[in-house]
């Protein structure tokens, strides 16, 4: 690409998207390597004017809410040839359309780990030392409490962590555990033992994982093969008062199942998914005193949509200068991906 030329850029997201995302020091990022079109964003290819914008439009910055991009829509697009998106999954608006035109993708789902990652991280820890049901119970009784009568199975000293998938998130977790003195277990069927031996981790069949752990975390992108993954068998597995973390999908878990083991006190969860997003009112759920519900906040939130917008400057500086994006989206890899 020639050094004078700044390609035709537009955003195509909600409106509510950009405006949380992009802060205008990210548009003047934007503006200063691309021909950026000007505000309102795209959030709907059939009107007039998107219509004109994309007839032009090499580069297309994308977020929340933008609408698909199928095939009708890229023939009134004959310049397209990339789109760099501010969140993580692509599945909702990058179509087969896109992968046949030869539309280079890359996704900020590799920043958009990290805030998820330090939430699940956290959670572990926070349930091995029991603190959220300690602190309810000071709450209710306010007394002092002898320490010394802690169950010995409170606490987090050589606990074993299982880890569902091995995605960006499932590594950035593995990552962030490496400090602390833990036995960390995963399972996923399309990494070799060389693999695992390399992330430190000790890699185990599916149902060892639920039945050896003291915390599951699940990281499986939700997909025809695991909708549904974690069901009754593996739930049954689970020892009495393991913790289940689930900051994936809630339809990778039996959610029935799960409202049986916890209701009964089987187990503990931590579930900022579930299916649907919002439980009906009278679900189970919401009053189990050995379950905390989080309004699927783990991901990219407030200061961190920064993280996201900077990740998308810099690859469009990558794309316009020639050197390629480093977080591509390969299509080959889509049957894998969230």
């Amino acid at each position: 690409m020639s050094p004078s030329h700044r390609p035709r850029a537009a955003l195509a997201m909600s409106r509510k998207a950009a405006e949380a995302v992009l802060e205008p020091s990210a548009l003047d990022a934007l503006a200063r390597t691309v021909a950026l079109e000007p505000p309102p964003v795209l959030d709907d290819f059939g009107t007039d004017r998107a219509k004109a914008v994309l007839a032009g439009t090499e580069l297309l910055v994308t977020g929340w809410g933008c609408p698909p991009l199928t095939a009708d829509v890229l023939a009134g697009a004959p310049a397209l040839r990339a789109v760099v998106h501010t969140a993580g999954s692509i599945r909702a608006h990058v179509t087969e359309a896109c992968w046949e035109r030869g539309i280079e993708v890359s996704s900020a789902a590799a920043a958009n780990a990290l805030p998820v990652a330090e939430y699940t991280v956290a959670m572990i820890l926070l349930t091995g030392k029991r603190v959220l049901e300690s602190a309810r119970d000071f709450r209710v009784t306010r007394t002092e409490v002898d320490w010394l009568r802690t169950s010995r199975a409170t606490g987090n000293y050589r606990r074993t962590v299982g880890i569902l998938s091995a995605s960006l998130i499932g590594r950035r977790v593995i990552e962030l555990l490496r400090p602390y003195d833990l036995r960390v277990l995963l399972h996923d069927p399309y990494v070799s033992a060389d693999d695992a031996a390399a992330l430190g981790v000790e890699l185990v069949p599916l149902d060892a994982l639920f039945a050896d752990s003291d915390t599951v975390s699940v990281h499986a992108p939700l997909l025809p093969a695991t909708r549904g993954l974690v069901g009754r068998e593996l739930l049954a597995a689970m020892r009495p008062d393991t913790v289940l973390i689930n900051t994936a999908r809630g339809a990778v878990v039996d959610q029935d199942a799960l409202t049986e083991a916890v209701t009964e006190g089987r187990i503990r969860a931590v579930l900022d998914v579930t299916d649907p997003e919002v439980l009906p009112p009278d679900h189970p759920l919401w009053d189990a005193d050995n379950v905390l519900l989080t309004p699927h906040l783990a991901g990219s939130q407030g200061n961190e949509w920064r993280r996201l917008a900077e990740a998308a400057v810099d690859e469009v500086r990558r794309w316009t200068a020639g050197d390629g994006f480093a977080h591509p989206v390969r299509q080959d890899r889509m049957a894998y991906l969230a």
